[in-house]
């Protein structure tokens, strides 16, 4: 059984994901960097809740602090079940094909590891898009010292969204039209919000610099 991503080290998992094996590969990272988004978010939000300076941005930091951590929490978890998801598909790809039956059988499981391998990174699109919400106020709002913590959180969670949107794209591509048709209706949405949102916060970050 695989080591969690999650617990090698970073130097260790840089390693995997130099290496020439499929996994960990684009959506891995993709969600790594959302947990690092989040972390970074985290942070913050400890920097401004309860200090008197700060008070303004006490009710943001509080709300971003509860998402966030439920964000760090799952982008760990996506980044294993995304790599895992991958693996099934290429397992999928190894089943026989001697008999209609067998080409029947393996068709189904590539179709159904290729969906799975799809909503993964689609939720993890979605988690990003949610983080970058409420980064723009916290910005505002949140400890001045700690801005710029918010504006790498904020591209780290812009990275997240729209490369784990890639991979999103490149498995639509293998499934029939019928198939994920909520994923291809929202991904349009979740791509052009994110890139405003992404505006945003750096906009607002730079204000505050």
């Amino acid at each position: 059984m695989k080591t969690p991503w999650m617990e090698m080290t970073v130097r260790d998992f840089q390693a995997a994901l130099a290496s020439s094996s499929p996994t960990p590969g684009g959506g891995t990272a993709a969600a790594i960097a959302l947990g690092q988004a989040s972390a970074l978010t985290v942070m913050v939000c400890d920097l401004t809740i309860g200090k008197e300076k700060w008070q303004d941005g006490w009710n943001i930091a509080e709300e971003a602090m509860i998402l966030s951590v439920k964000i760090m929490s799952r982008a760990g978890e996506l980044a294993d079940e995304d790599s895992g998801a991958f693996d099934e598909v290429m397992a999928s790809f190894k089943l026989p094909k001697g008999t209609d039956e067998e080409v029947s059988t393996r068709r189904t499981a590539i179709r159904s590891a290729t969906l799975k391998a799809t909503e993964k990174p689609f939720e993890t699109a979605k988690l990003a898009l949610d983080l970058l919400k409420i980064l723009p106020e916290l910005a505002k709002k949140g400890n001045a010292n700690a801005v710029s913590d918010v504006g790498v959180a904020g591209l780290l969670a812009s990275a997240a969204c729209k490369g784990a949107l890639f991979n999103v794209d490149i498995n639509l591509g293998s499934l029939p039209e019928d198939y994920a048709t909520e994923i291809r209706m929202s991904t349009p949405t979740i791509k052009e919000d994110a890139r405003v949102l992404s505006r945003q916060v750096m906009d607002a970050v730079r204000e505050k610099l």
